[in-house]
């Protein structure tokens, strides 16, 4: 017997990790390119996940946190290299 249409397939949300029918849920591309779809498998976040989230541009975030070390650092250690190298390239906030 094949599956009803109507039926909406349930996905789940990666931040909560609530399951949600998938027309209520936001796809999420850890890319930040959600509609280049060519061989891609998204994630899912429930609609109050993805209002809680930041939406501005990551654009070079991948390479600054190869950069400074992401993951093999402690994590004061990690946030002070972080904020070093962010504050020398674009500036202090106050500065702005």
């Amino acid at each position: 017997m094949w599956p009803s249409r109507r039926r909406t397939p349930t996905v789940t949300c990666i931040a909560c990790g609530t399951s949600v029918p998938r027309d209520e849920a936001r796809e999420y591309d850890k890319y930040g390119d959600r509609w280049d779809r060519d061989g891609k498998a998204f994630e899912y976040l429930c609609k109050p996940c993805d209002r809680a989230c930041c939406h501005h541009s990551r654009a070079g975030l991948e390479e600054l946190l190869v950069e400074i070390g992401a993951g093999e650092r402690s994590q004061e250690e990690f946030l002070t290299w972080y904020v070093t190298t962010v504050e020398r390239r674009y500036g202090r906030l106050e500065e702005r």
